[in-house]
């Protein structure tokens, strides 16, 4: 059991790390993604939203928690 609660704290902690809205943004893009390519989008269009969208929620992320500490 010992290790299993390693290996849960290990990759909780590689995933979600120390912001958890930058890992739940990019678990979202991805499923997006998914999804498009499940309704048929073109897989070079669907990459690049995809990329597109992880972009945008990291940096609104970033961008909440630089406002937040006031620098």
């Amino acid at each position: 059991m010992t290790v299993l609660r390693g290996i849960f704290r290990f990759l909780y902690d590689f995933i979600i790390g120390d912001d958890w809205k930058i890992a739940a943004a990019v678990v979202s893009a991805l499923v997006t993604g998914l999804a498009l390519l499940a309704l048929g989008t073109p897989p070079a269009i669907t990459v690049i939203l995809t990329a597109v969208a992880v972009a945008a929620a990291f940096t609104a992320a970033i961008l909440i928690d630089v406002r937040r500490t006031g620098s």
